[in-house]
Parts: structure tokens; sequence; C-alpha cells
């Protein structure tokens, strides 16, 4: 399996990711964990979308959150902009995590876009990127904020899992590819 390492990010979630988990304000006991993949859903994944630059691609997701649930759009644009100028969400090798605490929100939400062409978005190696996983959380979330976003990262250092999801034609594949990891799919 060839593997990607993103030694900043792994050393900063390795840090902050323990064993507390976000306890949802109805659940005293039983803390909630979700998979990316149980997060993700068909109607947040997009692909083959268009934009110019990363200005564009985070008020396309505020967009996108409040058509589908309406999040006001210029509050998640606002939140995932702060997140971006204390650093670059981008990863590298084609893939940015942007991601952000969202005080309307009530549960965690995914969102996958596969962008055509890739764009500019200060990757540490340079390379444009294709592949982003938007990550918008509660406020309270901050635990399961660093989970999702240390799984996240961990999918996407695997180069197979970044191919794959290169050749999916349809939503339905994408979603196929986040339940099925971290197993090889043909």
């Amino acid at each position: 399996m060839d593997l990607v390492h993103f030694p900043s990010l792994r050393s900063f979630l390795h840090r902050r990711v323990g064993t507390n988990r976000y306890l949802r304000p109805d659940e005293n006991t039983q803390p909630e964990e979700h998979t990316a993949a149980e997060l993700l859903s068909l109607k947040d994944i997009i692909l083959d979308e268009v934009v110019t630059g990363k200005t564009e691609l985070l008020d396309e997701i505020g967009q996108h959150m409040q058509w589908e649930y309406g999040i006001a759009q210029e509050s998640v644009a606002r939140a995932l902009a702060h997140r971006e100028h204390i650093g670059s969400t981008a990863l590298g090798y084609g893939v940015a995590i942007p991601h952000a605490r969202i005080e309307s929100l009530n549960r965690i939400h995914l969102v996958y876009l596969r962008l055509r062409p890739p764009i500019p978005y200060d990757a540490p190696d340079g390379a444009p990127i294709t592949d982003v996983v938007a990550i918008l959380v509660p406020k309270q979330a901050a635990e399961e904020h660093f989970r999702i976003l240390a799984e996240i990262s961990q999918r996407f250092s695997d180069s197979r899992f970044r191919a794959q999801l290169q050749r999916c034609a349809s939503p339905l594949e994408v979603k196929q590819r986040f339940d099925a990891w971290p197993e090889v799919i043909a």
C-alpha cells in the first residue's frame, strides 16, 4: 500500500484526539462516534465542480449547505475562510480538508467535492487540489472534529483510495469507496 504521511497534521492530531468523545445534548451516557463514511451522504457528494479558486470553492460549500440544510451560506463560507486564514488546509497530493465549527449546526456534516479543473490552494507540495472534503461541525464537537479530521487524512494518505475516487463516475460510486475503505476495491 502506497501511503503518504502528513507529519505536521499527524502530530497535531495525535496530541488533540483523546478518548473523550462528543456527547449529544440528549445523551448523557453514551458517546456518539461516526465514521466519515457514515457522515457522508449521497447528496453531499459533488463531482466535477468548476470553481476558479479557494474563495469560490468555500462559497460553493456554503451555498450547498444553504440549499440542502438551510444553514446560512455566509456563516459557512466565513467560518471556512477564517480557518484558511490561520493556515491552509491543503495536505498535498491534490487534497484539501477545509474544516470549521459552525454554531448553528446540530450534527457533523461532510461534503466531498471533486474539482475539474484543479485549483491552486497553497498546498505544502505546491500541487493544485482536486479532492476536497469539507468538515463542518457544531461548536461543541471538538474531539469528534479532530477524530474525523484524522480519519479523512488517513484515508487520503492512501494513493489507491485517491486513485479510486478519481475514477468514480457517480456520487454512488464515491459513497461505495468511502464505505469500503480501507478495503481496496478493484
